[in-house]
């Protein structure tokens, strides 16, 4: 009597942790099944998004990619699975916003190069043609663009200093003079990059 009842206690945990096992089991394939429904039916949501925000198939295909890899890592963490679509909609809402903003940072980068060496490639052969091309691309700059330019990069003005010569904003200050890099440095490529048409 006293062998079965070892015997029966000592059966009692390892079937309990067997049925949790099994339970378990049945869990993760129910999460996987629930997880593949929601994603045939909400992965092109994610590129639509990315595609919003970008204007670009190939980097809002990236987008979306990196965005259901992030959902399907944090999808066990997802309380209320009917508000996956709306939780996959900010994922990618986010990551092209970050995506934008990378890109916008190296425009401006480039825009800052192209004007901080125009100087030099004055002093190069092709100074003339350099020299003619800028002139015409500050021309054709909208007036309060090129005002904010010129006191800014040429003058050496403070992006202060500019905001109390022309009486506005210091974030209009900063908005014009991107665009307006920004725009330089578009007509001003092939200078930069001698293989780039001209």
């Amino acid at each position: 009597m006293q062998e079965w009842i070892l015997t029966q206690t000592g059966g009692a945990p390892e079937a309990a942790e067997v049925r949790r096992e099994m339970a378990q089991a049945e869990a993760d394939a129910a999460s996987r099944r629930e997880w593949e429904s929601l994603l045939a039916e909400n992965a092109p949501l994610a590129f639509r998004v990315a595609r919003g925000v970008l204007r670009n198939d190939a980097d809002a295909q990236d987008v979306a990619q990196e965005a259901l890899l992030r959902a399907y890592h944090r999808f066990e963490g997802l309380r209320e699975r009917s508000r996956f679509r709306a939780w996959l909609v900010r994922i990618s809402f986010r990551i092209a916003l970050d995506r934008l903003r990378a890109s916008k940072r190296r425009q401006a980068r480039e825009a800052q190069w192209v004007f901080e060496n125009f100087r030099s490639a004055l002093h190069q052969g092709d100074s003339s043609e350099f020299q003619r091309q800028f002139d015409h691309a500050m021309d054709e700059l909208p007036e309060k663009q090129r005002l904010v330019l010129f006191l800014a990069a040429m003058e050496g003005h403070t992006l202060e200093e500019v905001s109390s010569l022309l009486r506005i904003p210091v974030g209009t200050v900063k908005s014009r003079l991107f665009v307006a890099r920004k725009t330089l440095a578009e007509k001003l490529r092939c200078f930069v990059n001698p293989t780039a048409n001209r």
